[in-house]
Parts: C-alpha cells; sequence; structure tokens
C-alpha cells in the first residue's frame, strides 16, 4: 500500500462520519413549524437519503431524544431538539442577524437602511446603518417615532391588521413607499419582516433626501428592499439560505 493509499483509509472513516452527521442534521431540518410527525417516507423524501439510511439515523437520534417515534411509526422532535431551540432563542440576539443585513442593503442602494420594531404606539429604531453619501436622513438607534406617519410605522400597522386605507393597499402590495409624510424632506419605502410562525418582527427600509429619493427612484430601489426583508425574515425563522 502506497502513502496515498494509507491516508485515504485513514481519512475514510472521519469523512465518513463528517457525511453521517450531515445527513442526520438533514433529518432534523425537516421538520417545519407545521410538522407535528413525519413519516419515513417523508423524511426521505424531504432529506434525499434513502430509507433504511433514514431509519439508521433517526434511531440514533432518538438514542439521545433528539427524536422520537410513535406508535403509527411516523417521527417527531423529542426533548433534546427542544433543548436546543429553547437555547437559542435565550442567547438570540437580533441586531446581531440584522446588522449584516442592513449593511448590504445600504451598499445595494447607496442609501441610510433602517429596522424598526413596534412599542406600543410608536416605531423603535432598533438598528441602523448610515449610507454612504453626505446628504441622508438622521435617525439614532433608540429613536422613537409615531407608526401613523412615515413608511415603516404603517407597515407596521398594515402587517399587524389595521383595516382600511391605506393599509389594505400595502398588504396587498407588500411594502409601502412615503415621501414627505413625516418629514417633508425625507422619503423611504418598506417591508415588513417575520419571524417563527409568520409572525411580525419589525419593518426595513431605506430613506434619504426626497430630492434624491424620487417615487420612480423608490421604485427602482423596491427590489433590494424586499429581498433584504425576505433574507432578514429567513435567518429570524431559522430557515437555511439557499
Amino acid at each position: 500500500m502506497n502513502e496515498n493509499q494509507s491516508q485515504e483509509s485513514e481519512e475514510s472513516p472521519a469523512e465518513e462520519g463528517v457525511v453521517a452527521v450531515r445527513r442526520a442534521m438533514r433529518i432534523l431540518e425537516a421538520f417545519g413549524v407545521d410538522d407535528a410527525h413525519l413519516t419515513l417516507a417523508e423524511l426521505s423524501r424531504r432529506t434525499g437519503c434513502h430509507r433504511s439510511t433514514v431509519l439508521r439515523l433517526a434511531r440514533t437520534l432518538a438514542l439521545d431524544d433528539y427524536l422520537a417515534q410513535r406508535p403509527d411509526g411516523s417521527w417527531r422532535l423529542a426533548r433534546a431538539a427542544g433543548w436546543l431551540g429553547a437555547c437559542y432563542q435565550a442567547t438570540f440576539n437580533i441586531a446581531e442577524v440584522v446588522q449584516p443585513i442592513l449593511r448590504e442593503l445600504s451598499a445595494a442602494t447607496g442609501e441610510s437602511a433602517t429596522f424598526y420594531v413596534r412599542e406600543g404606539k410608536q416605531r423603535i429604531c432598533m438598528a441602523r446603518v448610515e449610507g454612504p453619501k453626505s446628504i441622508r436622513h438622521h435617525v439614532r438607534v433608540g429613536a422613537a417615532l409615531p407608526l401613523e406617519l412615515g413608511s415603516p410605522g404603517r407597515v407596521l400597522l398594515a402587517f399587524s391588521g389595521e383595516p382600511g386605507e391605506p393599509y389594505e393597499s400595502v398588504r396587498r402590495a407588500g411594502y409601502m413607499m412615503s415621501l414627505g409624510e413625516r418629514d417633508a424632506e425625507v422619503s423611504s419605502i418598506s417591508a415588513p419582516v417575520y419571524g417563527i410562525n409568520w409572525t411580525l418582527q419589525g419593518a426595513i427600509c431605506i430613506s434619504g433626501p426626497i430630492s434624491r429619493l424620487s417615487e420612480s427612484v423608490l421604485l427602482e430601489l423596491k427590489e433590494p428592499v424586499l429581498a433584504a426583508a425576505s433574507r432578514l425574515s429567513r435567518s429570524l425563522m431559522g430557515v437555511r439560505q439557499g
């Protein structure tokens, strides 16, 4: 046996172990928030693994309470998986997830990007990345602004179920533009951000001087804003980006 063959034989068990771990993780990730339990066939379909492989790995995961088998043969997430989720939620810092996406959005649009959350009858600036241009709209992190003025607040109201117009139109469109509503010199475009179980978490927006961000320019920047809202929602839901 030459040196290369010897190295391959030594590395093979480790590589097989990595593959097995990744397949086991795919089984756990196959469960969604609406899946109380899944059959072996469905787990096989979702993971792309052979049924015998899924069964072997599921039984291994069950030994440490990550999965449990029901009397009908289907599988559900078990105690250990729930504990990991609880630990994640207890230590989760939303700003660490939001900030990188705001930086990407600001870089893509050349404008300031902000994430707002609702607090009672106000919207709070939770995170912000200033745009690169010297003339820009300024808001400090922690600032409280009215819900009913400006696109971020109206998005928060619309996707919290506020009846009537303009909220019905905002829900249909999936975003809102605002020109000079809260501040005569400022325009913005915002979209909703969701978390687990599609609960509204906040609104992401870009804003700037109305002299630069006209209605036509805001429409051109709509797609980057919607894409950022989608990426952030997927991150907050814990969905793998792909």
